[in-house]
């Protein structure tokens, strides 16, 4: 069984940025399945943790519904990361929910990147805004991101936005299997196993 969480920081609700994380996790699904794989997904939407958010930012410490939605992304085995478009970038709210996550929790996890605006002319915040992000995170952006405008909802199967996101599935479940079941890794415990490397061993522990 492979594990997604999915994270969509959409400010209202309903929002177009919820659609295309939706319609992410569905095409993914079937692109799992086709390969043999089951997967399981769960949603966390950064509009309900707005608060613990800030939260964490002004003392550094997150609320328990914000560790949950942490603990449930580094318990994935893959990220869809979902975010509506302001100034060509993505939301404060997103920036911000990455920022106080802990460090290393998205290292190494395939991730697929997505957008929403009202027209194309921010389309390319997937490549100068998103996939540096989470490159500077070290996770492993997947190669096609999707860019949905406000004209690409209540499209059908066939049209360009379809195949666009269909695409960027394929893709993303061939990275998802390539990288396997994750394993997180605990900064600090490695942190301490450096440290302690460094030190060697005590006079007393000498044999």
């Amino acid at each position: 069984m492979t594990t997604l969480a999915i994270v969509s920081s959409g400010l209202r609700e309903p929002s177009s940025t919820r659609l295309l994380a939706d319609r992410l996790e569905a095409e993914v699904r079937v692109a799992l399945s086709h390969r043999g794989v089951t997967a399981d997904a769960s949603f966390i939407e950064l509009r309900r943790l707005g608060r613990a958010i800030m939260d964490a930012m002004l003392t550094g410490f997150p609320t328990t519904p914000l560790e949950e939605a942490f603990e449930t992304v580094a318990r994935a085995d893959g990220l869809i990361a979902v975010t509506p478009a302001f100034n060509a970038s993505y939301s404060g709210l997103f920036k911000c929910f990455f920022d106080v996550m802990p460090e290393e929790t998205l290292s190494d996890m395939p991730v697929l990147i997505g957008a929403t605006g009202g027209t194309e002319r921010h389309s390319l915040v997937l490549e100068h805004a998103l996939r540096p992000l989470f490159s500077y995170l070290h996770a492993i952006v997947s190669p096609r991101g999707v860019y949905a405008a406000t004209e690409d909802f209540g499209s059908r199967q066939g049209t360009p936005f379809h195949e666009r996101v269909r695409a960027a599935a394929a893709d993303y479940s061939r990275l998802v299997e390539a990288c396997g079941p994750r394993r997180p890794r605990d900064a600090m415990s490695e942190e301490l196993a450096s440290m302690e490397k460094l030190l060697g061993p005590s006079p007393g522990n000498s044999s």
